[in-house]
C-alpha cells in the first residue's frame, strides 16, 4: 500500500513539478510532511529523510525534464552555467543545516517560504520582446535572445548578481529539499526577465546538478530511507517526461496559474500544521 501511494506521489509531484519548473519537491516534500503527521504508514518520513529523498527524486525527474525541454531547445544552457556554479555550494551548506530542525519546525519554515513565492509571482514582469529592449542597460551583462514561435525575446543578466542569487536558492533547496526552481523560475522571471517557458526549461537543468551535489550530502549524512527511494523514483522518471509535454502545450498564463493555486493551497496547510 505505501509503495503503491509513494508511486503515485512520485508521478504527481514530478508532474506538477516539470510543467512549472520547480523539479517536483515543493510537491512531494509538503505532501509527505502532511501523510507523516496524519498516518501512522508515513512515520518514517520525518524532516531529513523527507529532505533527502526528495532530492534524488528530483536528480530523475530532472534528467527526465531536461532531456524532453532540450529536444524542444527550450533550455538556455549558458545562463544555466551561471545558475549551477552559484547553487552548488549553497546547495551543500543547505543540506548540512537541515539536520539541525525538527519536523514540525520544518512544516511551518516551508509553509511560510511557499506563501513568499506565491506573493513574488504577483509581481510578475512580461518579458522583453525586441521592439521593447533598445533601452536596456546591457552594460557589464550577460545578453540572450531567443525566439519562442514568431517573438523574439531578449533578456540580460548581471553575473555576479545571478551566481549570488543561485547561491542563495542553492542553499534552500539542500534545506528544504524542493529543487531551487520554486525560487529560481520567478527570479528569473521577474528580476531577469526571461519567457516563461526559457525560465521554466533553463531551471529543469539547474535543478538536475543542484539535486544531484544536494542529495550526495544527505546520503553521506545517513538521511535516506532507500526502500522508498526506489518507489519513488518510476513515477518521477515518467512524470518528468509528462510534465515538460504538457507545459509546451500551455500558454505561460496557464502555467503561472496553476502555480499560484498549487503553491498557496499548501503553503496554508503546511502553515496550519507547523502551528497546530
Amino acid at each position: 500500500m505505501v509503495i503503491f501511494i509513494c508511486l503515485l506521489i512520485g508521478l504527481l509531484s514530478a508532474m506538477l513539478g516539470s510543467i512549472v519548473g520547480f523539479g517536483g519537491g515543493v510537491i512531494l516534500v509538503p505532501i509527505l510532511l502532511i501523510l507523516h503527521s496524519t498516518t501512522p504508514l508515513f512515520d518514517w518520513a520525518d524532516a531529513s529523510t523527507i529532505v533527502g529523498i526528495s532530492l534524488i527524486i528530483m536528480i530523475f525527474t530532472a534528467l527526465s525534464s531536461t532531456y524532453a525541454y532540450a529536444k524542444s531547445e527550450r533550455i538556455d544552457y549558458k545562463s544555466g552555467l551561471y545558475f549551477i556554479a552559484g547553487s552548488l555550494p549553497g546547495g551543500v551548506l543547505g543540506a548540512w543545516l537541515n539536520q539541525f530542525v525538527d519536523t514540525d519546525m520544518f512544516s511551518l519554515f516551508l509553509g511560510i517560504f511557499m506563501l513568499l513565492i506565491f506573493i513574488m509571482f504577483l509581481f510578475k514582469k512580461a518579458p522583453n520582446q525586441m521592439k521593447d529592449d533598445m533601452h536596456l542597460d546591457t552594460s557589464q551583462k550577460v545578453v540572450r535572445e531567443v525566439k519562442i514561435g514568431d517573438a523574439v525575446y531578449r533578456y540580460s543578466f548581471s553575473p555576479f548578481i545571478a551566481v549570488a542569487i543561485a547561491f542563495t536558492v542553492g542553499m534552500l533547496s539542500g534545506f528544504f529539499g524542493i529543487g531551487g526552481g520554486s525560487l529560481m523560475v520567478p527570479a528569473m522571471i521577474i528580476l531577469f526577465r526571461f519567457p516563461p517557458h526559457i525560465a521554466t526549461a533553463t531551471s529543469m537543468f539547474m535543478i538536475l546538478a543542484l539535486s544531484i551535489v544536494s542529495s550526495g550530502t544527505h546520503i553521506a549524512l545517513g538521511h535516506i530511507e532507500w526502500i522508498y527511494v526506489w518507489a519513488f523514483v518510476p513515477g518521477a522518471w515518467f512524470g518528468g517526461i509528462l510534465g515538460a509535454k504538457i507545459n509546451q502545450q500551455l500558454s505561460s498564463k496557464a502555467v503561472e496559474y496553476l502555480l499560484r493555486a498549487v503553491v498557496l493551497l499548501i503553503g496554508l496547510r503546511l502553515i496550519w500544521q507547523g502551528l497546530f
